[in-house]
């Protein structure tokens, strides 16, 4: 979600900065929880960062630089509080690539250049964009890296080399199996048991020593047994500081350097934005909510991970990307602020120079059995589940093997290939059918109708025989402009030719109106507006708009035009509801007759909690073009959620909750407000001597609302780019982030949202623009400058279905 800071007006108070600490004033003081993170992450990055710089074949103290400046450079003016930043394993197949083609000074200047790109990139805002990334291409590149560096560490585990490709160590195996030392292997062994088994430590004793990191731990024993039965394997050896490598002027090919540089580029800003994104979500899930803690600046995380690189490479150390393991480990350690991450590279800084003959004691097989566990859990069974479902395993799948094979830059190019082409296959992925009944034809259309099914439309439609009766059934969600140009032609010549012709959707539902008046779409999104002169007789139009004591004519079936009846005097109020019931009975009952006998027999599986105001104005259904048993749809009075516990007399909120969440599994709530809303307007005026009416009562659960409004830690929402018009709009969007928040502390809600299986929406309609509008990234939603986008109408039903 991009945040920008909102014109400061002089009724509004100041806001403060994003990521500066409240009360904090610019000083340094961090908290003990933040003294206690950065401790319990920097025992994890210290033998991480050499195992890294070890795999790349950098100089070992270029680890020890990276996760030094990851830390002090990135923490500090990074856009994500909590992430931490070094040395990623995703990156040590690029940098062993360069250091073996270019040597150690032109990578560092490679890495210097990759940050100054990355610079450039946030001064341009493009971070978010980063994102549209197919995420089964991530995450086959992470999977490619993560092979490659398995086998390249084996070798070091066995007692051997690495060679200079995946494929060259894997054809190696066998003859390293056979000449295996040892002592490098029992070393190694024990790294990997102790990597695997200390988390699962069992009991109360268990519990306790779990809190010490299991790569410290591992790396701790499997030090001590060398040193203990005297094994002579090989161990880290840090050079004197003074003789430590510095860049220098990049040496070799222009377009290798280049192609180095956005290498780099791309995979250490890709990794670190999608960890920002993760660790929000975690700050989220944690049983404080994050309070206090700000969402990511993703433009300015962008902004740190590139001054970082161009230190890290001045520094002669190596790449710089957000990674999650430390990343976890902080947010899981309660980190609240920067202070933490900032602190654990100043523990790096101070091992780097103090605890160099206890680091010279680490054997080389532990650091790399410990890079080879990293590099196996990069391949994530789980990620591979998430593609499968999502039908992208190909995607997946190709990226791993080019990442493998041929190189990153060239695997990640693969499967944006592949990607486009799959996205292709599923557009054109249309089929047509025709039969007649009868002497009644009926064609089929299965699939999106976009101009690359259009040969096929045309050529189907031309089968129908003149002045044939024809119902042609859509059953997709889109049409562009060339399908609906191909049937609307078609449709005028045979009309014109004494032909019928009647469009319904996939249950067979008659689209009204004629495609020449207004661009009908096909089954899901609805009707548009009707040009003819009884439109007010339609569905969907208010009481007061109905002008007709009878229903009309039924049309034809083989007519898009409906016969014209003479209006008469509008219904007695007394008689809208039953004269509507009868309507409803005669016109829409028969449509919706066989799919509510199925609901009748199976139950409702609702996809989505739909929490929205009472105002009569707002209709769920049509402006989430959802139908029967889609939306459990729960209705108060300023759609307010009471938090938990509190004594409101009223528990039809919480129970309402608690029978979707748990009950009926719903995958998603959606908090909708309005404009215009009544209770908001009460809520402003409320005084404290005002009667303490039963809607007083209920609306002090609306009060939370009012105070984050006035609050100076958080900034006004925008509406697509544009402030709200009045202090009521300001309020009813406010009150929707709020009411998302009182959802997070209901146990059941707090506990699928931890485990992945549930999802929060932010949803603002304007009832004079007819526009609905969504919070973005409504998952987090503790932000300060908290972004509604506007929603095309397809799109928004798309989300909703």
């Amino acid at each position: 979600m991009t945040l920008c800071t909102p014109a400061r007006t002089p009724n509004r108070p100041r806001v403060q900065r994003p990521h500066s600490p409240p009360g904090r004033k610019g000083r340094f003081r961090p908290a003990g929880v933040d003294v206690s993170a950065s401790l319990a992450v920097f025992l994890i990055a210290l033998p991480l960062s050499l195992g890294i710089a070890l795999a790349t074949g950098a100089p070992l103290q270029a680890g020890l630089v990276a996760a030094a400046v990851g830390g002090l450079v990135a923490g500090r003016f990074g856009g994500s509080p909590l992430q931490v930043s070094g040395p990623a394993a995703g990156l040590t197949v690029v940098t062993a690539e360069l250091i073996q083609r270019y040597g150690w000074r032109t990578t560092c200047a490679i890495t210097a250049l990759a940050g100054l790109a990355q610079l450039a990139l946030a001064a341009l805002k493009v971070a978010r964009s980063a994102l549209a990334v197919s995420p089964a291409i991530v995450h086959g590149m992470l999977a490619g890296i993560g092979v490659t560096i398995a086998l390249a560490q084996l070798h070091i585990v066995l007692g051997g080399t690495p060679q200079s490709s995946a494929v060259a160590n894997a054809l190696g195996l066998p003859a390293q199996l056979a000449h295996a030392r040892p002592a490098a292997l029992a070393i190694s062994a024990l790294t990997v048991g102790v990597l695997l088994g200390w988390p699962r430590l069992p009991g109360r004793a268990g519990r306790a020593l779990r809190k010490a990191p299991a790569a410290l731990v591992a790396v701790v024993g499997a030090t001590a047994l060398a040193a203990g039965a005297g094994l002579t394997v090989p161990r880290v050896d840090l050079p004197s500081w003074s003789s430590h490598a510095l860049p220098g002027l990049p040496e070799g090919p222009v377009l290798g350097i280049a192609a180095g540089v956005l290498t780099i580029t791309l995979v250490t800003s890709v990794q670190s934005l999608l960890s920002a994104v993760a660790v929000d979500k975690l700050v989220a899930a944690r049983p404080d909510r994050g309070r206090g803690v700000p969402r990511s600046d993703l433009d300015r995380e962008l902004a740190g991970q590139g001054m970082a690189n161009v230190v890290s490479g001045a520094l002669g150390g190596l790449p710089v990307a957000g990674v999650a393991v430390r990343s976890v480990a902080n947010v899981s350690a309660g980190a609240v602020s920067r202070a933490s991450t900032m602190l654990h590279g100043l523990w790096i800084v101070l091992a780097a120079l103090l605890l160099v003959p206890a680091i010279d004691l680490i054997p080389l097989a532990a650091l790399a059995a410990l890079v080879m566990v990293v590099g196996i859990q990069m391949v994530s069974i789980t990620r591979i589940r998430t593609v499968t479902r999502h039908r992208e395993a190909v995607v997946y799948a190709v990226t791993l093997t080019g990442v493998v094979l041929v190189g990153i830059l060239e695997g990640v190019a693969l499967g944006i290939a592949v990607a486009v082409a799959v996205a292709m296959h599923r557009l054109a992925r249309t089929r047509i059918t025709r039969e007649e009944r009868e002497g009644h034809q009926v064609l089929r259309v299965r699939g999106q109708l976009t101009f690359l099914a259009v040969p096929r439309l045309s050529r189907a439609l031309h089968q129908v025989p003149t002045g044939s009766k024809v119902t042609v059934e859509l059953d997709g969600s889109f049409m562009d402009h060339a399908a609906y140009e191909t049937l609307n032609d078609w449709r005028a010549a045979h009309l014109a030719h004494g032909g019928t012709v009647e469009l319904t959707g996939a249950a067979g539902s008659r689209i009204a109106g004629a495609p020449a008046d207004r661009a009908a779409g096909p089954s899901g999104t609805g009707p548009g507006p009707d040009a003819s002169p009884h439109a007010c007789c339609r569905p969907w139009t208010p009481w007061h708009n109905h002008q007709c004591a009878e229903p009309p004519a039924p049309p034809a079936a083989e007519s898009f035009e409906e016969p014209p009846a003479e209006p008469s005097a509008p219904l007695p109020t007394a008689h809208q509801l039953v004269h509507g019931i009868g309507k409803f009975q005669r016109n829409t009952a028969p449509l919706v007759r066989d799919e509510l006998a199925r609901l009748a027999r199976e139950g409702q599986t609702p996809a989505q909690l739909f929490l929205t105001c009472a105002d009569s104005r707002l209709v769920t259904s049509m402006i989430t073009s959802s139908g029967p048993g889609d939306l459990f749809t729960v209705r108060n009075v300023g759609n307010l959620v009471p938090l938990p516990g509190e004594e409101s007399g009223d528990d039809s909120v919480a129970a309402a909750i608690e029978y979707a969440v748990d009950v009926l599994r719903v995958r998603s709530i959606t908090v909708c407000g309005h404009s215009g809303c009544g209770a908001m307007q009460a809520l402003l005026g409320a005084g404290p001597e005002d009667p303490a009416t039963p809607l007083r009562r209920w609306l002090r659960h609306g009060r939370p609302s009012l105070e984050r409004m006035a609050s100076r830690r958080h900034a006004w929402a925008r509406i697509s780019g544009r402030l709200p018009a009045d202090a009521v709009e300001q309020l009813s969007i406010t009150n929707v982030v709020q009411q998302l928040e009182h959802l997070r502390a209901y146990e059941s809600v707090a506990r699928r949202l931890a485990d992945g299986s549930l999802t929060l929406h932010g949803m603002y309609f304007h009832v004079g623009e007819a526009q609905a509008y969504l919070l973005s990234d409504a998952d987090e939603v503790r932000g300060y400058d908290d972004v509604f986008d506007s929603v095309p109408p397809a799109v928004l039903a798309a989300r909703a279905s």
